[in-house]
């Protein structure tokens, strides 16, 4: 699933909207309107890229914003979203206005950073359960308003996506557990109002509740807080007849264990709610005052 621009563009307004305001007022003051230049943006530490296009487009929507200088912006990807970048490594370089650089550089780099860290973290957890059959997912623990930029980050680590929103499949959760009457009511009410294409998924905390939500036909079970062993055992129980996710506070030090429990899937919501940006610059490599073109040709 590629990123929906129509939305993506929404987000890069309210975010340069946010830090523009009424304007730059550093670059106006010292920085000549007539000023182009060449700069790139430079990856400052190893790991995964994500959002460049997005970094782009902030960019090239500033550049709409100076449009009657007749200056335009060229931008070229030195890199792909999802590849892995080195410490010194271009990642995008840009053409044009001075000011239209300065004057994006934060906005395009917050967001390559953060969705970059999102990457390289799942590239990192990824990684450590390559030898299993766990897939690594991602929550709705996420920034508001960029959920869509930070799901995308996950799939470019090498992660998967779990619902986008409370719209989209079913879990029930303790509290509505309780709020129900108990996980077979819920799960009876949930069968019978959604529609056959929506999952039904049940968080549970003790075997117990897992054969429970297997009796009423839970497609997949979310296992709670669960250790290795308890989660060896509710995979045992599940094999064949439900999808199995362990989730609650995993991290590094615990992330391989409870892969080889043999769980289908790791939910881990540090991957969106508390990771480390990946470090990027910008620098300007060269600038220069443009040359005004003659308005009349030479009389001959």
């Amino acid at each position: 699933m590629n990123l929906n621009f129509l939305e993506v563009e929404e987000i890069v307004k309210r975010a340069l909207v946010e830090d523009i305001g009424s304007g730059d007022i550093t670059t106006a003051l010292t920085v000549p309107m007539e000023s182009v230049c060449r700069a790139q943006i430079i990856a400052k530490e190893d790991g995964i890229v994500a959002g460049l296009e997005v970094a782009a487009l902030a960019f090239g929507l500033t550049a709409n914003s100076y449009s009657a200088l007749g200056q335009e912006m060229g931008l070229t990807l030195l890199s792909g979203d999802g590849a892995r970048v080195t410490t010194g490594e271009a990642v995008l370089e840009i053409e044009g206005p001075t000011a239209t650089v300065l004057t994006a550089e934060r906005t395009a780099l917050n967001i390559l950073q953060h969705m970059s860290g999102i990457a390289t973290e799942t590239a990192k957890l990824v990684d450590m359960v390559s030898h299993t059959r766990a897939t690594i997912i991602d929550t709705r623990k996420t920034t508001p308003g960029l959920r869509m930029l930070e799901k995308y980050a996950v799939r470019m680590g090498g992660g998967a996506n779990h619902r986008f929103g409370l719209y989209d499949a079913v879990l029930i959760k303790d509290n509505h557990i309780i709020a129900a009457g108990g996980i077979a009511l819920a799960i009876e009410k949930a069968r019978s109002g959604a529609p056959h294409t929506v999952k039904v998924e049940v968080e549970c905390d003790t075997i117990a509740q897992v054969e429970e939500a297997l009796g009423a036909g839970a497609d997949m079970i979310l296992l709670d807080n669960m250790n290795p062993n308890m989660l060896q055992k509710a995979v045992e129980i599940c094999e064949g007849k439900a999808i199995t996710e362990a989730s609650g506070g995993i991290n590094e030090q615990s992330i391989v264990a409870v892969a080889e429990s043999g769980v289908d899937l790791i939910s881990v919501g540090a991957l969106t709610h508390s990771v480390k940006a990946l470090d990027f610059s910008l620098e300007i490599l060269e600038s220069e005052i443009a040359e005004e073109e003659d308005e009349f040709e030479e009389e001959l």
